[in-house]
């Protein structure tokens, strides 16, 4: 197949087009305004950080229990509480010398975190004869620092006898720990995203030259939305957390590459009849932008989706998600387009475009598979989703609660090394503690409820102020376990009888059990809206039922594929303890909202193509066209997801490769062979109750 481009009309304004002065200075306005916009942005994206919180509190439900203790407990003296766990080890038994060592470190901690050494918890000793622990309480001023804490309590220790290691570990090291690896998280990401970014340019577009203007724009993009982001935290109360503001880099820098694409790939086109790239711009822009425009606005769409999920973590990724892909629409489709007609021609060397040059896809493997797919339809969906299906399978069984101690991927923290020493070392003592909240005038009644309950070993009082009382529980069973789970659940039952809402259940293992159970419910609750809003947005743009429902269907099946896929290779390849319990939600809105774009982008093709060919033929030409720049587009982001697992934290190495695997399942499966195959199935039929489907079966009456 050759599709023959029209050729300029030499007796009209193509070959001699008149100037106009506002075209002209378009550009030039553009660009100016971009320029004042970045320059105050990028003071705004500098602020980012200072409003980045990663507290527990910013992870967990709004409304569970364990938050409403963590709130609780900064209104006692001191403020939240925080705990460190010591542990010294010898592996092959303690010298006599060692306890004095350690008695001696427990008093120089003491006097470093500014804690009373008179009244230090007992040193108490394991019964292999290996270990030596104790713990170390931090008042409001450490837990507000833990990560400076964290680091005194280190150094206070640094002299201990040789041979004789020691571990700070404990709910408050384990924060510190992680906290320093999200520090790190951005700069690295930004860099890694833009290193890769301009890797694929150079080999997508071949050129010295061209691959800069896309890479300066999302970088562009990049300012302007971390300035957004930060305005709009002074505006509305929402978290920012470091995982947010990482999927905010790699969905700027994924999308608006993907949107450039796509826009150059027009443009290019468009080349090859107007001779002022103004002209060919303003063409390329009414032609792909419409599907530009659809494509965001489904994914922010399904971003804000996100906002009716409880769990802090989850609800605010929504509008900085929206925030990110608003900001690389603006900038792709004005700054980019500017820049690009500034340059001229000369920034496709050495493949520059000529007006009337014919654009042959004969010879393209993309019109070639078209021909294969017409000539195989039923196969062509048949099976691939067959493979996906039997991908899907993977997911049965899935361990969707990643224990607290597995979050590190790669490298291994001093306080996770400790926390496995002690449960190995201790197992009778291995759990985490419970915080249980009760009000001052029934304290004793709820003390009693908690004593009584099964699987708590020992609970005392500890601080009290004027609207809550801290009761201190710690269980039998080792942390998050499935006798823990059972215990916290009972012990919550077991104090609502007595206090009723009066009576709260928290701590870590507590904080970990509502994070999983509210996941569940969001999913619930977030997938099908995520779903539906899609479906909206897909049928007013194609204006029909049938293609939407299709889209939808085929990119829900690539999802499951694509997790089941991932469930096995996190568990058998990565070794992974279980998929963290965010990440399916996460997953599905990404692939399911830019999986979705790339279907977009097609049957708009399609849909313009089918008008002049009818479906079938209008299918092929829409594969041949735009088969090339969509898997460009859709390499380029699942690239960059995959820049996520360079990260050392499990959660967002599952978020990248997930969404990688998924991408390129639908870039590379379902959208270049199944959607084309089912649409040339399914024929006119894929455009009811259009107009598009009216006119072929009007032409199909007047062939009969």
């Amino acid at each position: 197949m050759t599709i023959q481009l029209p050729a300029p009309d030499h007796t009209g304004a193509d070959k001699k087009p008149k100037r106009s002065p506002a075209k002209t200075l378009l550009p030039w306005l553009v660009l100016a305004a971009w320029i004042g916009l970045l320059v105050g942005g990028f003071s705004l994206a500098g602020k980012l950080d200072s409003v980045t919180r990663d507290g527990q509190a910013d992870y967990l439900p709004a409304n569970a229990q364990s938050t409403k203790v963590l709130q609780a407990e900064a209104g006692l003296p001191g403020g939240e509480n925080g705990l460190l766990v010591i542990l010294y080890e010898r592996p092959g038994g303690l010298d006599p010398g060692d306890r004095e060592a350690v008695v001696s470190g427990q008093a120089e901690l003491a006097e470093r975190l500014g804690t009373d050494a008179e009244v230090s918890p007992e040193i108490v000793q394991s019964d292999d004869g290996t270990s030596l622990m104790y713990t170390a309480s931090l008042g409001g001023e450490a837990v507000a620092e833990e990560a400076g804490a964290t680091a005194d309590a280190r150094k206070a220790l640094t002299g201990h006898p040789d041979g004789l290691d020691v571990y700070v570990t404990g709910p408050t090291a384990l924060g510190a720990d992680m906290d320093e690896v999200f520090d790190a998280v951005d700069s690295t990401l930004l860099l890694a995203t833009a290193v890769v970014v301009a890797l694929l340019l150079i080999v997508t577009y071949r050129s010295p030259l061209l691959w800069l203007v896309p890479l300066v724009s999302v970088g562009a993009a990049a300012i302007a939305s971390m300035g957004v982001v930060y305005a709009l935290t002074q505006m509305f109360d929402f978290t920012i957390t470091s995982m947010s503001s990482a999927l905010l880099i790699v969905l700027v820098f994924g999308a608006g590459t993907d949107y450039a694409l796509l826009l150059v790939a027009r443009y290019r086109e468009e080349l090859h009849r107007h001779e002022r790239p103004i002209d060919a711009m303003l063409a390329a822009l009414r032609g792909a932008g419409p599907a530009i425009l659809a494509s965001a606005a489904t994914v922010v769409a399904g971003l804000l989706c996100l906002l009716a999920a409880d769990l802090n973590s989850i609800s605010s990724l929504g509008p900085v998600g929206a925030a990110g892909i608003g900001a690389a629409l603006a900038v792709m489709l004005t700054l980019f387009p500017a820049l690009l007609v500034l340059l001229g021609r000369r920034i496709f060397w050495p493949f520059v475009p000529r007006v009337g040059d014919e654009v042959r896809a004969s010879g393209s493997r993309w019109a070639r598979l078209g021909e294969l797919v017409a000539r195989r339809r039923v196969i062509g969906w048949v099976a691939p989703l067959v493979v996906l299906g039997g991908l899907a399978l993977g997911t049965v069984g899935v361990n969707s609660a990643l224990p607290q101690l597995e979050q590190f991927a790669r490298s291994t923290p001093d306080s996770v090394t400790g926390a496995k020493l002690i449960e190995d070392r201790y197992p009778d003592q291995g759990g985490q503690p419970l915080t249980v909240m009760s009000r001052p005038d029934n304290s004793r009644e709820v003390l009693a409820a908690v004593e009584s309950t099964s699987g708590v070993a020992s609970a005392e009082i500890g601080r009290a102020g004027a609207d809550w009382v801290e009761i201190s529980a710690m269980p039998v069973d080792a942390a998050e376990s499935a006798g823990e789970t059972a215990t916290i659940k009972d012990l919550r039952e077991n104090v609502r009888e007595v206090a009723g809402e009066d009576a709260l259940v928290g701590g870590s293992s507590a904080e970990k059990l509502d994070e999983a159970e509210t996941n569940k419910s969001d999913r619930n609750l977030v997938m099908p809206l995520i779903l539906l809003v899609v479906l909206a947005i897909l049928g007013l743009l194609l204006r029909a039922v049938v293609a939407p429902l299709v889209l939808v269907a085929t990119v829900v099946v690539s999802y499951f594929g694509a997790l089941g896929l991932c469930n096995l290779v996190f568990d058998h390849v990565f070794g992974f303890a279980g998929m963290e319990s965010s990440v399916p939600l996460i997953g599905f809105l990404f692939l399911v909202a830019l999986g979705v774009d790339y279907n977009i982008f097609l049957m708009s093709r399609v849909r313009e193509e089918a008008v002049r060919h009818g479906t079938v033929e209008g299918t092929k030409r829409a594969l041949a066209t735009t088969g090339g720049v969509i898997t460009s587009a859709g390499v380029v982001l699942a690239a960059t997801f995959v820049v996520l697992a360079s990260l050392p934290l499990v959660m967002l190495v599952e978020i990248g490769v997930l969404v990688a695997v998924g991408v390129l399942i639908d870039t590379l499966l379902v959208r270049s062979i199944v959607v084309p195959a089912l649409t040339m199935s399914l024929g006119s039929r894929i455009w009811w109750p259009s107009r598009l489907w009216r006119a072929e079966q009007d032409r199909v009456d007047d062939r009969a």
